[in-house]
């Protein structure tokens, strides 16, 4: 009978997914700020490829914290959202819209990534792996800045310069509402 595998086991295959989830945005990131018509946006994914490469090298060195070989293993979860950022790049959106659509697929993978560490760092902890925790923690709180950086963009004009874009001059209807909502309420209130 196969022997099972421990926390240890499967704490080491997480390491190996996230490492090669890392690898691969190195190759992402450079298309997304490519993409990207916002000078603060492109700026944010540059700025997080120098980050990741840094992220890469700690991973490395909690490997040898570990005595593991460094291997990667293929991270299907990454590959599907860099998939679907790949997808956006491809569609034929206006400038604002398509540094929307660029921020929310870089937040799917933020938020990925912040799952992994998250996840990383507690077992880490609980194994009793307090060097390999550290570097963790120090990069789940690299990917959570990132993440802020990019909702800080969002709601800092590129998200309302998007909705602009699509409902011109007072065309919008508030947040919620259904189709020819916005008349009844204006109707029932008195006010047109």
């Amino acid at each position: 009978m196969a022997e099972t595998g421990t926390l240890h086991d499967a704490f080491v295959d997480e390491l190996r997914d996230t490492y090669d989830a890392e690898k691969q945005l190195t190759k992402a990131l450079p298309k997304l700020a490519k993409a990207a018509t916002n000078a603060k946006l492109r700026t944010a994914f540059e700025t997080h490829l120098q980050e990741t490469q840094g992220q890469i090298a700690r991973l490395e060195q909690v490997f040898e914290s570990l005595d593991e070989k460094v291997r990667g293993k293929h991270c299907d979860g990454i590959a599907g959202i860099i998939e679907e950022g790949k997808s956006i790049m491809e569609e034929d959106f206006d400038e604002t819209t398509m540094d929307a659509c660029l921020i929310a697929a870089g937040q799917r993978a933020e938020h990925y990534e912040m799952a992994a560490y998250g996840t990383l760092v507690a077992w880490a902890q609980a194994m009793g792996h307090t060097e390999a925790a550290g570097l963790l923690q120090q990069t789940l709180e690299e990917e959570k800045a990132a993440d802020k950086k990019l909702s800080g963009l969002a709601e800092g004009g590129i998200n309302q310069g998007a909705a602009d874009a699509a409902h011109p001059e007072g065309d919008q209807e508030p947040v919620g509402a259904s189709p020819g909502s916005a008349r009844k309420t204006s109707a029932k209130s008195g006010r047109r």
